[in-house]
C-alpha cells in the first residue's frame, strides 16, 4: 500500500437549497470535508443516518457537483474534468450500493449487467467474443459460475445478487471502489462472505475502498482507517485500532459505547445521549456535537472546536475543545497555527 494519497479531498462543502416554512434555507449536507485515500487501502465511513455519508459518496463520484473545496484524484482535479477526458476518470472510480435487489435491472441478464458499462467505454472490449469472456472472469473472480451470465437477478440470491453488483463494479478496472452500506441488506453469515470476497479482491486487485457503513463492527473488521461524521463535518479520524481502542470525540465513544461486544471481559461504560440530532437546516454554531455532549462549555457554543490528536498517534485526531483523554491540542488558522483544513494523515 502506497503512502501516497490516491484521493485528497481538502475543504469539500454541499449545499442543497430547500424551502422550509415558506423559507428558502441552506441544508449544508458536507461542510469543510477533509480526508485522505491510499491506494489498496480501505478507509471507513461511518456516522448516523444523516450525517452526509452518502452525500459525499455521491460527490466523490460526480453525481452531486460539490459547491466548493477541492478533489485531487491522482494529481488531477476531477472537477475541472469534461469530455472525454471526465468519461476516463469515471472508469477509475465505481460504487457498490447498498440494496442488491434495488440496484441491478430485473430485465437484464447477469451478463448484460455486467457488459452493460462497456457500451459506454467502447474501447475496452471491441467483440463480442471479448466481452462474453471477460464477462465469464468477472463472474468466477466474485465466486459466481460462467453459466450464471444468462440468469436473471430473480434468479439469484441476495449474496449472489451482491457479488453481481461487485462483478459491475469491477468491469471498468477502477482504482477506487466506493462501497455504500454493501453488507447491510444481507444476513449475517452472507455478509461475511461478501467481506471476505472484497478483502481478497484487493489483495489480488490493489483497488481501494471508501467503505460507508453504520455497523461498527463491520468497519473495525474491514478498514485500516477510520473517519467518523457527524452532521456534515469529520469529527474524528485516524487508524482502526487506535480509533476504536482509544476513541477521542466524546461522539465517537459514544457510538461505541453502544455497539455490540463479545468480548465480556472489556466492557466499555454504556454512554446514553441526550436529545435528538439537530436539524441540518440550523446546525448548533461552535462544535456541531455540544447539544447531545456531556462535556460541552460555554466555549463549544462560540467556536470551531480545535484539532486535538493523541499523544501516542499524531495520526489520530479529533475536532474537540474536550475529548476523552488528555491529548494534544492545535489551535485553528487565526489563532496562531494550523487549520482543521490543514489536517494531513
Amino acid at each position: 500500500m502506497s503512502d501516497a494519497p490516491l484521493l485528497e479531498v481538502r475543504g469539500l462543502t454541499k449545499v442543497y437549497p430547500v424551502r422550509h416554512g415558506g423559507r428558502r434555507k441552506e441544508l449544508r449536507a458536507l461542510d469543510g470535508i477533509d480526508l485522505d485515500l491510499r491506494r489498496g487501502e480501505t478507509l471507513g465511513l461511518v456516522g448516523e443516518s444523516g450525517c452526509g455519508k452518502s452525500t459525499l459518496a455521491r460527490t466523490l463520484m460526480m453525481l452531486e457537483r460539490a459547491d466548493a473545496g477541492q478533489i485531487r484524484f491522482d494529481g488531477v482535479d476531477p472537477l475541472s474534468l469534461r469530455g472525454t477526458d471526465l468519461l476516463a476518470f469515471r472508469r477509475r472510480v465505481q460504487m457498490v450500493f447498498q440494496d442488491p435487489f434495488a440496484s441491478l435491472n430485473a430485465r437484464m441478464t447477469a451478463g448484460e449487467i455486467v457488459s452493460e458499462p462497456w457500451r459506454t467505454h467502447r474501447t475496452l472490449y471491441r467483440t463480442s467474443r471479448d466481452r462474453a469472456a471477460r464477462v465469464a472472469e468477472l463472474l468466477e473472480l466474485v465466486g459466481l459460475r460462467p453459466g450464471d451470465a444468462g440468469k436473471y437477478p430473480q434468479e439469484f440470491s441476495g449474496g449472489q445478487r451482491q457479488r453481481l453488483g461487485i462483478a459491475r463494479a469491477l468491469a471498468l478496472d477502477p482504482d477506487v471502489i466506493i462501497c455504500d452500506e454493501p453488507v447491510s441488506a444481507l444476513d449475517l453469515s452472507v455478509q461475511a462472505q461478501v467481506l471476505n470476497l472484497l478483502n481478497d479482491l484487493q489483495q489480488q486487485l490493489g483497488v481501494a475502498y471508501l467503505f460507508i457503513s453504520h455497523d461498527l463492527s463491520v468497519v473495525r473488521h474491514v478498514a485500516d482507517r477510520v473517519v467518523v461524521m457527524y452532521l456534515g463535518r469529520i469529527v474524528e479520524e485516524g487508524g482502526t485500532e487506535p480509533t476504536f481502542e482509544r476513541p477521542l470525540h466524546p461522539y465517537t465513544g459514544a457510538l461505541l459505547s453502544a455497539a455490540p461486544s463479545l468480548d465480556h471481559t472489556r466492557r466499555r461504560e454504556r454512554i446514553i445521549l441526550s436529545g435528538e440530532i439537530p436539524s441540518p437546516l440550523n446546525p448548533p454554531s461552535g462544535c456541531r456535537f455540544r447539544t447531545r455532549c456531556w462535556k460541552a462549555t460555554d466555549e463549544c457554543a462560540t467556536t470551531v472546536p480545535p484539532i486535538a490528536d493523541d499523544a501516542a498517534d499524531g495520526a489520530h485526531t479529533a475536532e474537540c475543545f474536550h475529548p476523552l483523554r488528555h491529548q494534544r491540542r492545535h489551535q485553528r488558522a487565526g489563532d496562531g497555527s494550523k487549520s482543521g483544513s490543514d489536517r494531513r494523515m
